[in-house]
């Protein structure tokens, strides 16, 4: 985990409508310390086994919204650094909901939440926004600047790191998302593939060691998903992907969790989980 978080943070709310899932704002804060991007996890200090095995770790997670509509009912999962794991299940399930809570937009009403070893709570939360990066399915929520640059130097600017590491960080981001060279382009003006890749750098920007997506795939064309099936495997961090692209669970993710009226109805291989359709068909999904 990174250290104490330093006086400066920026958030700013988005509200979004999920399915059946209750209206709610999404307030991106992001609190890190000025160091450099890192190009891989193991460029941390060493890490207990146990944190490392448990790097996402919820036990018993309840949350119900202001309206009293529970919509996780007891969810315990456990994602190890460095994997990679798709969450899928049908509209209303809780998936948003659950995503929301590993940041601690959403703090559970019951259980707990941990982030290499750290609860959630409202003690930790700046420093837990600093490790997990939530890139929304659609991109304009996150990118609100005249040019690529301003967007992915937002956060860094913010926290008053020197020039010379922005323009570091901003590269770097951009290079790792296949957009270096892009940085004076005007984001309304890019393709929906493109504006989704420099939304995902406005988070690596931030050296978060989780990336959690909502819908990478949705509304790309076929050499745009292709691109991000390439991004999503190349990427070092732990991936948490909420998706309704079965196609891309079969072919990115060694293991898919399915969520179903707010609790996980089933944690495994993909090949194994994909290949029981009725097992499927019964939670609303289909087979790639």
């Amino acid at each position: 985990m990174s250290g104490a978080p330093g006086p400066h943070a920026h958030e700013h709310a988005h509200e979004h409508v999920h399915g059946a899932e209750a209206a709610h704002a999404h307030v991106h804060e992001h609190v890190h310390s000025p160091e450099a991007l890192h190009a891989e996890p193991s460029a941390h200090a060493p890490l207990e086994p146990e944190i490392a095995a448990h790097w996402i770790d919820l036990e018993h997670v309840h949350f119900a919204y202001p309206d009293g509509f529970e919509a996780l009912r007891g969810v315990s999962l456990c994602l190890a650094r460095g994997e990679k794991v798709a969450l899928v299940g049908p509209n209303g399930a809780g998936k948003s909901t659950l995503m929301l809570t590993l940041n601690g937009i959403h703090l559970p009403s019951h259980g707990t939440v941990r982030i290499g070893g750290s609860p959630v709570d409202r003690r930790t939360v700046k420093r837990i926004r600093a490790e997990v990066g939530l890139v929304f399915q659609d991109p304009d929520d996150q990118l609100f600047s005249p040019t690529v640059f301003e967007d992915v130097a937002f956060g860094p600017l913010h926290m008053g790191v020197p020039e010379a590491e922005i323009h570091d960080r901003v590269e770097r981001a951009l290079a790792a998302v296949g957009m270096a060279g892009f940085e004076r382009r005007l984001p309304h003006r890019m393709s929906l593939g493109q504006r989704k890749r420099v939304a995902l750098a406005t988070v690596l920007s931030m050296d978060p060691s989780i990336l959690v997506f909502d819908e990478p795939s949705a509304g790309l064309d076929p050499r745009g998903r292709r691109e991000l099936i390439s991004l999503l495997g190349r990427l070092p961090q732990t991936l948490f992907v909420s998706t309704h692209d079965m196609r891309l669970v079969a072919e990115v993710f060694p293991r898919v969790v399915v969520m179903d009226d707010g609790l996980v109805v089933r944690d495994g291989r993909t090949t194994e989980v994909l290949a029981d359709v009725p097992f499927l068909e019964s939670h609303g999904l289909e087979a790639p």
